[in-house]
């Protein structure tokens, strides 16, 4: 085989069999097909997509490049979730622990920042001595002890996906439905898992703009995930604003302490209990999504999710006392105040460029190996349907690089949209997406949820 012709043949719309494309990925991982050959294969892919089986090869082959990991030693069924990534998605490391703390083990291999997107990896790092980049043994061992694991990919576990995840993110190569089913589907089977929950994001900060693109992506994923024997249920939901109020590596761990301490964001919150809830129903511990909604909320307002937490900080390295009083974290050294250009009710963002500005104030990456500043990052002191004044501090920017927050300051004001009347509220959850079609989606409502911070 010879890796021009293979990418020749994609590039005009031809289909790879399954030995074509292990001799691609064989080739990249092992050094035998050069970057700039792994680059092109994956601009042709951008372009000309794959077909489901194609796909599906795809995906075999990216988890068979590596090791899976065998967790039949931990009780019980194992699932794990996934988002498409968004702005200020900081969901992970709110449910995991609380998934786990309502007796579901939660087996948690995430990735780094990719385009516009912060990573969960990224963020947790940002906590002093976190540990995320743990051997196969170390990975069963945490989650047998403490019932969640947040990780990066092993050495051993798809390292296919671990170069090309990074080769995406630096030549535009990520909003590819193929590529982000192989990349997710073949880190996740690998895991250990039994079943799987799937946020996929939709909006103007999601890498699948449209509602259309978004169902064709979930249904791709759940597809996969079904062929091979696990549980897989998938939302579509709204990324047409940051999610919360923080947007930054450190900015969102501290706001993601607040919330298992019982605050209540209620965008961010209101995600992370129906996620979670279908975590916990998935794991068999819940009749109902409902019911393990009202699970994940009892163990936010009892303490034990934030406990949790700190045991698993402390488990994989990191020093909890960063967790425990966030306020010792250092600040960036420049922060500055953005000011409402005028008066009226905030009824949109440009959600993307914000992650952008945020990735230029140093909480992302420009291009493979860039360090990340993990105080950099822009704080929203108002979204969508918030009434503002003139002059009024509606985001806060913190950077270490000087220059880079008076310019994020101006910039930030052409990514908000202020009107005279306030926006209807669009739903954060859209839709459901599981083997049997797409179904419509109301979360249920619970008299039991506060509208205010949970005191503890």
């Amino acid at each position: 085989m010879n890796a021009v012709e293979l990418i020749r043949r994609k590039r005009d719309g031809g289909e790879l069999t399954r030995e074509e494309i292990r001799y691609l990925i064989a080739g990249y991982v092992a050094g035998d097909v050069p970057e700039y050959q792994m680059s092109a294969f994956l601009m042709a892919v951008y372009f000309r997509g794959m077909s489901p089986e194609e796909t599906a090869r795809f995906t075999d082959v990216m988890l068979r490049s590596g090791s899976t990991i065998d967790l039949s030693s931990v009780p019980g069924r194992k699932v794990d979730k996934h988002s498409t990534g968004g702005v200020g998605d900081k969901v992970s490391l709110i449910l995991a622990p609380m998934v786990a703390a309502c007796g579901v083990a939660v087996p948690m291999i995430s990735g780094r920042g990719l385009g516009h997107t912060g990573g969960t990896l990224d963020k947790l790092e940002s906590i002093p001595g976190f540990r995320t980049g743990l051997s196969i043994k170390e990975y069963t061992d945490v989650i047998r002890e403490t019932g969640l694991v947040l990780s990066g990919q092993t050495a051993d576990v798809v390292p296919a996906d671990r170069k090309m995840y990074a080769l995406r993110d630096v030549t535009a190569t990520v909003e590819s439905i193929p590529l982000i089913a192989g990349s997710i589907m073949s880190k996740k089977l690998a895991e250990g898992i039994d079943a799987l929950v799937l946020d996929v994001k939709t909006g103007n900060g999601a890498f699948m703009n449209s509602y259309d693109a978004a169902v064709a992506l979930a249904s791709a994923l759940v597809g996969i995930g079904t062929k091979c024997g696990k549980e897989t249920l998938a939302f579509i939901t709204g990324m047409d604003e940051p999610l919360g109020t923080a947007v930054g590596n450190w900015l969102e761990v501290a706001e993601s302490i607040e919330c298992l301490k019982g605050k209540n964001v209620p965008d961010l919150m209101e995600l992370t209990y129906v996620l979670g809830g279908a975590m916990v129903h998935l794991g068999g511990k819940a009749a109902t999504i409902a019911d393990g909604m009202q699970q994940c909320r009892s163990a936010i307002w009892s303490g034990r999710a934030y406990e949790k937490f700190i045991q698993v900080v402390e488990r994989q390295g990191g020093d909890s006392s960063f967790v425990r009083e966030p306020v010792r974290y250092p600040a960036a050294r420049h922060s500055m105040d953005v000011l409402a250009p005028s008066a009226g009710y905030l009824t949109g963002f440009d959600t993307r460029r914000i992650g952008v500005l945020a990735v230029e104030l140093g909480a992302g990456r420009l291009k493979v190996g860039d360090p990340v500043d993990a105080a950099a990052g822009i704080i929203l002191c108002r979204k969508i349907g918030d009434a503002v004044g003139m002059g009024d501090v509606i985001a806060v920017v913190r950077t270490d690089r000087d220059g880079a927050a008076e310019k994020a300051a101006r910039e930030y004001c052409s990514c908000v949209t202020i009107g005279n009347s306030p926006p209807g509220r669009t739903p954060r959850v859209r839709a459901t997406v599981d083997k049997d079609g797409v179904h419509s989606w109301t979360t249920p409502v619970s008299p039991s949820l506060p509208d205010t911070d949970a005191a503890r």
